[in-house]
């Protein structure tokens, strides 16, 4: 699929500033720019991220309420239920709080609903538990912002309710949204449950650093808080590897306290003192590049994600607080076969959506359908289906005339507002801009599908589905060194918020080009006499119009490649195209 592609150019002067002020090279004074740290402190502290650096948490709002009533509990010997949510966000908030509890004396378990039976969030099923088990106080992880009936019900039975969460609330009115949006909200314009108290970042309004935080960043700043007025022990280090999964999981912007919690978590992590992550690392069977960021999703991530997709997902958060080497080995051997159920449910789904898309055709919005679809893989097939067309798609699975959908987009369309248009035949829905589930009926499919492609039809631009390819600088050949990787290993870790560059060469010799694997492309390139080895994963299809142009400019990450203990610079590609 052909790309636009978009140079990053600041003012030559303003680049060699930041370069000379922040002591770093011009290309990555140029990187920093396009992150928005434009300030040679802000360059620094980037670079120095800490433990020192995590922001308070009493800067989270209730957060003071929240502390003295857990501790009460624990003084008094109160019985404590954690309730989480079934993907890895949700496991591992619940294993950090259920983990900080125990350590410093609580009576505490914990509930995981499972997709099929609960569905999402905190319901009543869980409040009726509580109560049969003689539990005076739950704590939410990663849900219960919009739980108004299950609190009502926890409230009845004289049940204390501590929300935390880091998802939306609702909002009294559209001026409201928008002034959250802005910026400009405070707590009392969103409409909250009943609980004893809620601490939510994005009560704090989304200018504010704070609103990035994760489920398992907000137990994780939560436990910090316990253990500074718990007694005991205040180290938490131990706690970062579980909420580094989950902040890497939930894909938030790795800038702030979330950049901070993922490179110390990945340290402690590599660590392997956690039993269960490490039999689980070790079950995988990857390298070491497993514990970076982007293998993390192909790794540990999945294998987590599968059992509350497939299964039941507490056991994920027995697998991160056991101390128990053979039953970490049982569980982790459990997920294993789980996410390869998942793998091949995944493919099936995949196979038979392309071929109704084929079979059908598709507008500007892919809708397909079929009947006992496994819903634990459609927002992944969903993002297949994306990245295979880069068109917005929503994939259905219909069971009893009801359909239950998931939806994923592309970067210029809004899923979420595009679904809204469409209400007349949607029975609910939820979800954010790049995705969103969805329930109608059956017989309202083919209407679905009419409406959603007029609203895109009438507000997108053909041009808003052309995949973009940001190239954060352009560069020589010759700059792309030793010792810039050694300043580029320093970015890191690289995720949403904070990707791996993508610098640009321009016309560049393409030599020894050949297939290697499945469709990866290798070749070397070269400028001027200088050549750098380098490899395009999937882009195979480049070797026919490699032999019909004689220079070529290509957009690439520089990595650093191992082979018999030799290190050296090899260019992961991401598009080439022929040189003006």
């Amino acid at each position: 699929m052909q790309k636009k592609w978009i140079i990053n150019r600041t003012n030559r002067e303003f680049v060699d500033y930041l370069s000379k002020a922040a002591g770093v090279s011009p290309i990555v004074a140029q990187i920093m720019i396009n992150r928005n740290i434009k300030t040679p402190d802000k360059v620094k502290s980037f670079f120095s991220a800490s433990l020192s650096a995590l922001s308070d948490p009493y800067e989270l709002p209730g957060m003071e309420k929240a502390v003295e009533r857990i501790l009460c509990a624990i003084s008094s010997g109160q019985h404590m239920l954690v309730h989480g949510d079934y993907d890895a966000d949700g496991t591992t908030a619940t294993a950090i709080l259920v983990e900080t509890l125990l350590r410093l004396g609580g009576s505490v378990e914990y509930f995981i609903p499972t997709r099929f039976k609960h569905g999402y969030g905190f319901h009543g099923a869980a409040v009726e538990i509580a109560r049969d088990n003689n539990v005076g106080l739950i704590i939410t992880v990663d849900c219960g912002i919009s739980s108004f009936e299950a609190v009502e019900l926890a409230n009845s039975f004289g049940i204390d309710v501590i929300i935390t969460d880091h998802h939306e609330p609702l909002w009294n009115d559209k001026e409201t949204v928008d002034d959250a949006q802005a910026g400009s909200v405070c707590a009392a314009s969103a409409l909250l449950p009943a609980a004893f108290c809620i601490v939510n970042p994005k009560l704090t309004g989304v200018d504010n650093p704070l609103s990035i935080l994760t489920g398992a960043g907000v137990s994780l700043k939560l436990s910090i808080a316990l253990m500074a007025r718990g007694g005991g022990s205040d180290d938490f280090t131990a706690l970062l590897d579980m909420a580094a999964i989950g902040t890497i999981a939930d894909v938030a912007p790795l800038i702030g306290d979330n950049r901070v919690i993922v490179k110390e978590g990945l340290r402690v992590l590599a660590n392997k003192n956690r039993v269960g992550l490490r039999t689980l690392l070790a079950s995988t069977g990857m390298s070491e590049r497993a514990l970076e960021p982007d293998f993390m999703s192909y790794s540990v991530i999945p294998r987590i994600n599968a059992a509350g997709r497939m299964a039941d997902a507490s056991s994920v958060v027995k697998l991160l607080i056991t101390e128990s080497v053979a039953e970490a080995e049982t569980i982790a051997q459990y997920l294993n076969s789980v996410n390869i159920e998942r793998q091949r449910v995944e493919e099936y789904v995949l196979e038979m959506s392309l071929i109704q898309v084929q079979r059908k055709g598709f507008d500007k919005v892919i809708v397909i359908a079929d009947e006992g679809w496994h819903e634990g893989v459609l927002g992944i097939v969903a993002s297949k289906m994306v990245d295979r067309y880069g068109l917005p798609t929503v994939v259905f699975s219909m069971k009893n005339g009801i359909a239950r959908g998931s939806a994923r987009s592309v970067p210029g369309l809004d899923i979420c507002d595009a679904i809204s248009q469409c209400s007349e035949c949607v029975i609910q829905f939820g979800g954010h801009r790049q995705a969103a589930g969805l329930t109608l009926k059956e017989e309202d499919i083919d209407r679905f599908e009419t409406l959603i492609n007029e609203h895109v039809k009438n507000t997108i631009a053909d041009s808003d589905f052309t995949p973009i390819i940001n190239i954060d600088a352009d560069v020589a050949l010759k700059d792309v060194n030793a010792k810039l990787m050694t300043e580029l290993t320093k970015l890191s870790p690289y995720g949403y918020g904070n990707p791996e560059p993508i610098l640009g060469a321009k016309g560049l010799m393409t030599l020894n080009p050949r297939i290697v694997g499945k469709n990866h492309l290798k070749l070397r390139l070269g400028y001027n006499g200088y050549i750098i080895d380098a490899i395009g994963y999937d882009l195979g299809g480049y070797l026919q119009e490699l032999s019909m142009h004689e220079r070529f400019d290509a957009a690439f990450t520089p990595t650093t490649n191992s082979y018999n203990g030799i290190r050296s610079v090899q260019l992961n590609v991401k598009a080439l195209k022929p040189s003006d």
